[in-house]
């Protein structure tokens, strides 16, 4: 017992010597990829839940067009011995005009604590670290949603996120063979495409092939997938257009005056969530509850329900996709717990290298 209670000591003691560590995004990418994170939050994430406090988000409008976000979150664990002894917050700044000026539109930090001493363990790029998890959510959510046949792809969005998830859709979705991006500014789109083709990474190697197209409506049509990731403030995805077994994956939205599909899109479709707290912030679906769309007990799950049920329903969990003709739609808004196993394991992977 007292050997026990030493080496716990010990292990304090080594964690709160070393100093704090500063990971920028060009560190953090390089030793956390996408199905690292993803089978992470697999096998993190439905005892996390339980484990881990994350209160919803602090919002503060601190212009008409920009805002502050605030995510907190802590482990209810405080033994040395807990295997996630942290507390996190990432502080987030949204400015949407940011387009117009070639800057992306959201900046982050991520500050990791040690959960018994107080003690700052590590300053993270909150930016990187949002779009590899946000990213990796949306590609967990998929496997138990999409078809595993997939073949197209449609990412709706340029943006700074895109490139992300056009990654991780392909990570858990090796079958896809087509990507199609489509922007408001077209010009937007083919850029994206062109860095895709000049940076490599993506799979063109093996096959798949990324093209751009100015007609959303069109091409939406076509999509096994279609990943939405924009600051849309109108309906872009009409749900009548989407096709039977398609899977729809929304990102963007995250108040509730934003949505990214119309309410055909989820009358049509089986919803799911990342968590409780897009059911009251995601204007798809707040809307969709004001207008009798859908009741909110008519949410099929969360991520956690679907990966405690390994996607067929048992272990008290949720079933994913049942068929290849019904239509799937995951609305996720993030939260401080993968945010902070998210940097559980960029902390963890980097003093551990």
């Amino acid at each position: 017992m007292e050997t026990t209670k030493n080496n716990q000591v010990n292990s304090i003691v080594s964690t709160t010597t070393r100093p704090t560590i500063f990971i920028d995004a060009s560190t953090l990418q390089s030793i956390l990829t996408y199905k690292t994170l993803i089978t992470h939050f697999q096998n993190t994430l439905p005892s996390a839940s339980s484990t881990i406090q994350s209160p919803i988000r602090h919002t503060h409008q601190t212009s008409p067009s920009s805002s502050l976000l605030l995510m907190p979150s802590w482990s209810h664990s405080s033994s040395s011995s807990s295997s996630l002894p942290y507390i996190g917050v990432k502080l987030v700044t949204h400015h949407p005009l940011n387009s117009s000026l070639n800057l992306p539109s959201i900046h982050a930090t991520y500050l990791l604590f040690n959960s018994l001493t107080g003690q700052t363990l590590a300053s993270i790029d909150g930016t990187q670290l949002t779009l590899v998890r946000t990213a990796c959510v949306s590609a967990l959510a998929s496997q138990y949603l999409s078809q595993q046949d997939s073949k197209v792809l449609i990412m709706v969005g340029a943006g700074s996120l895109a490139p992300h998830l056009i990654k991780a859709h392909l990570t858990i979705r090796p079958s896809l063979k087509r990507v199609i991006v489509w922007n408001r500014t077209i010009e937007k789109a083919r850029m994206l495409v062109d860095k895709i083709l000049m940076e490599g990474g993506y799979g063109y190697e093996e096959g798949v092939s990324f093209e751009s197209n100015e007609n959303l409506e069109e091409v939406v049509g076509i999509g096994d997938i279609v990943s939405c990731a924009t600051n849309s403030e109108v309906a872009l995805v009409k749900g009548v257009r989407l096709k039977e077994g398609a899977h729809l994956d929304l990102v963007g939205s995250f108040k509730e005056t934003m949505k990214e599909c119309d309410d055909e899109a989820i009358r049509r479709g089986r919803v799911f969530v990342d968590n409780e707290g897009a059911v009251v912030e995601a204007g798809e679906l707040v809307g969709a509850f004001e207008r009798g769309v859908i009741k909110r007990d008519q949410i099929e799950g969360t991520l956690v329900e679907l990966i405690r049920g390994g996607g067929g329903g048992g272990g008290g969990g949720k079933i994913g996709r049942r068929n290849s003709k019904e239509i799937t739609v995951f609305k996720s808004v993030g939260s401080g717990v993968v945010d902070l196993l998210s940097a559980q394991l960029v902390y963890e992977t980097y003093i551990n290298k």
